[in-house]
């Protein structure tokens, strides 16, 4: 049994900026992180450049030097691993938590284990992100193999027909991605047009093609079937069927509800799942749990970046400050 002041679970940018200050404090603690480091940016796209300039996506105090003032995923990735080697932060990647509870005793900690061993902590930061969980299209055939909610390389693509489910950034991307290394695609998209949040340094270039004819787009549109070699779409002036070879489901993401609802944290029940919280320390119902990042938001995983979610670290340092 292995004994902590403090568990972080994730290693993305907050789960660094959470032990970061936990290392300021002086305090026994471990992230641990089911993937590798930074899981969720290292399946990014290859391609992708962040919304933010490189100083938003700073954490402690580490300057984060890019070669354009927004950075790419392969910069980000770099920044991150140096982080971790500058502080030595004593991350665990590929061991996930499993099985976290409260304990009954008088320390009124958490006890955990892993494939590799069994712990305890008196404190528990939870800064799992959201982008291990597709949103499902719920439609017959998604189980195929030629259906991915995850894009990574265009050149997979070059040549073949290709149907984009979605109208906001990793769409778009996969999207102008694909159609410039010689792929058909076909985007089918439930809105009206292409989504308000599309990078405005990217929309201009997706509605140019749209409109072109370059790139086909069904709006007020949803994919109803998918097949090895076809797919239906049911549109505004009925159902079409499409030749098609792969289908890159850009939907979306969600956090892991049922591993918050395990821990004992309550979400709302209006379809948004929003964990209970509180904003000045980041405390959650249970006592002595914590959330960091995106994970605070439920549903709405637009609304929180690293940017403006990196401070929960300080938050939560500064409730633990009085505790330790």
């Amino acid at each position: 049994m292995i004994h902590l002041d403090v568990a972080i679970i994730g290693a993305g940018p907050i789960g660094l900026a959470c032990s970061i200050e936990m290392q300021k404090l002086g305090l026994k603690h471990a992230v641990f992180e089911k993937g590798c480091l930074v899981n969720s940016l290292y399946h990014y796209p290859q391609n992708m450049t962040f919304f933010s300039t490189s100083e938003k996506l700073e954490i402690g105090g580490l300057p984060f030097v890019s070669l354009q003032p927004k950075p790419g995923r392969a910069e980000a990735l770099e920044y991150y691993r140096r982080v971790v080697m500058h502080y030595k932060l004593p991350v665990k990647l590929f061991e996930a938590v499993e099985g976290l509870t409260k304990n009954k005793g008088t320390d009124n900690g958490f006890h955990f284990t892993t494939h590799k061993s069994s712990y305890t902590a008196r404190k528990v930061v939870v800064a799992t992100g959201f982008y291990d969980r597709p949103v499902a299209l719920n439609v017959p055939g998604e189980e195929l193999a030629k259906v991915s909610h995850y894009y990574k390389d265009p050149h997979f693509y070059a040549f073949q027909k290709i149907l984009v489910v979605g109208g906001n950034n990793s769409a778009v991307d996969a999207a102008l991605e694909c159609w410039r290394k010689g792929a058909e695609v076909t985007m089918v998209m439930m809105e009206e047009e292409i989504g308000k949040r599309v990078k405005y340094w990217v929309r201009p270039d997706i509605v140019n093609r749209i409109e072109e004819g370059s790139i086909k787009a069904y709006t007020h549109a949803t994919l109803s079937a998918i097949r090895s070699l076809e797919v239906d779409i049911a549109s505004i002036d009925g159902k079409v069927t499409i030749e098609n070879d792969w289908v890159l489901a850009m939907t979306g993401y969600k956090p892991d509800f049922s591993f918050l609802k395990q821990m004992g944290i309550t979400l709302s029940d209006d379809g948004k799942f929003y964990p209970e919280y509180d904003e000045n320390t980041m405390e959650t119902n249970v006592e002595g749990l914590y959330l960091a990042g995106v994970v605070v938001g439920g549903m709405d995983t637009h609304v929180w970046f690293i940017e403006n979610s990196r401070d929960h670290a300080k938050l939560i340092a500064e409730d633990m400050r009085s505790f330790f």
